[in-house]
């Protein structure tokens, strides 16, 4: 899991999708919060190496599903849109996912968001993930995880910020942050 108020969970999450894939794993990518709005680099490169597997047979196939709505922590979503709802059948999909052994490697990205809030019972994750079957790893992305989802993780990094352009009023800037 990579939490804390820092840069670099997703990014981080995604190098492991990356060696995920190198070994041959079945790789999925479960966006919780960014909705197909929101186009990230790293979506464009993970789908560019599952067509090279289909092509090829080099590594592993790449899935990528978009369950938000378009929130993130810093700009609200749109009101007409249903985030709680959307994360709730999110998190239904990947519990079959998961229950199914269909995938080797799972990010859920930003996931941590639902639990925080409160659209997403913590401990009846925390069983799935803990009790999923064989061998199939699962990578948490988001600032604030719950305790319980960090005692049950058995890898947990912290990202803390020590500084960032953001603070000197810089924007985001294409190849950095997305």
């Amino acid at each position: 899991m990579n939490t804390g108020e820092g840069k670099g969970k997703t990014t981080a999450a995604m190098g492991t999708a990356l060696r995920a894939w190198n070994q041959g794993w079945k790789v999925g990518v479960f966006q919780f919060v960014k909705s197909g709005r929101w186009h990230v680099g790293e979506q464009d490169a993970l789908q560019a190496l599952g067509k090279l597997h289909e092509e090829t047979g080099a590594g592993g196939p790449v899935t990528w599903e978009v369950m938000g709505t378009g929130w993130s922590w810093a700009r609200s979503f749109d009101a007409a849109d249903d985030p709680e709802a959307a994360a709730r059948e999110g998190w239904r999909h990947v519990s079959e996912l998961l229950a199914s052994e269909a995938l080797d490697f799972y990010l859920l990205d930003e996931f941590t968001y639902p639990l925080d809030w409160g659209w997403l019972d913590v401990d009846e994750v925390v069983d799935t993930l803990v009790n999923r079957p064989g061998t199939q790893h699962v990578v948490i992305t988001g600032r604030r995880a719950p305790a319980a989802l960090v005692e049950a993780a058995d890898l947990v990094t912290e990202m803390t910020k020590v500084k960032h352009p953001f603070d000197a009023g810089q924007r985001g800037q294409a190849g950095i942050e997305w």
